[in-house]
């Protein structure tokens, strides 16, 4: 689990195909390794992935096909900076929010606007997690723990302070590129409690829709 707050700004030194997957060469920065063990979790870009060597100024990981797939990981390249957590610990304190390092899907930068010494971002998520995006809500973006000032359909906007900007790699952010988006862990179990014992049926046919909600009491007329 981790919380959201970028702990460093690490880069790609290597990204090496391996067996059908590809093994990632990540330098850490200021990040403190001091603690850090083999078989422990780091984040990357809001990607939970598990410390394999240890060569000194960072670490390697392997990362699987599904998470290629999955991810916007496929776009990274030797030298690409990118957010690093360590993995949160009994007396870490949660400044940002509950977050698991799995990606929910890859949304994309729509717009990019300066707002006094702030920037608006309006970043584009997949349909299928427009549901679980709110206004003031929290949503991850690339790892940062973020929260939703704005919601139009799919689209979100973000307003990202000057602390943010130098601490995590949103600086660079501009219209196109890809992010990893990991929605609130509430929302998905909330949706999954919604289904009660429907939830023990297959998938097909037990989406929550509106009309699911009606037919249950969660609606009123």
């Amino acid at each position: 689990m981790f919380t959201g707050i970028i702990e460093s700004i690490g880069s790609i030194r290597a990204l090496t195909p391996k067996g059908g997957d590809v093994r990632v060469y990540v330098e850490t920065g200021k990040l403190d390794l001091s603690d850090v063990k083999l078989g422990d979790s780091i984040a990357v870009n809001g990607v939970c992935l598990t410390a394999v060597e240890l060569p000194g100024n960072g670490f390697m990981a392997d990362v699987s096909r599904e998470t290629l797939d999955c991810t916007a990981m496929n776009d990274l390249k030797s030298g690409s900076p990118v957010n690093l957590e360590k993995a949160l610990t009994p007396t870490t304190r949660l400044g940002g929010h509950l977050v698991s390092g799995h990606v929910d899907g890859v949304g994309e930068v729509v717009s990019r606007t300066d707002n006094a010494r702030a920037v608006e971002f309006r970043i584009r998520a997949p349909k299928a997690l427009a549901k679980y995006i709110a206004h003031k809500g929290s949503i991850t973006v690339d790892g940062t723990s973020l929260t939703v000032n704005a919601v139009d359909g799919a689209e979100f906007l973000l307003t990202i302070i000057p602390h943010t900007l130098s601490e995590t790699i949103m600086a660079s952010y501009r219209p196109g590129r890809r992010v990893n988006l990991e929605v609130d862990l509430l929302a998905r179990y909330l949706e999954r409690l919604l289904l009660g014992e429907k939830a023990a049926e297959p998938t097909s046919g037990n989406n929550i829709t509106e009309s699911f909600l009606a037919a249950n009491g969660y609606l009123k007329s």
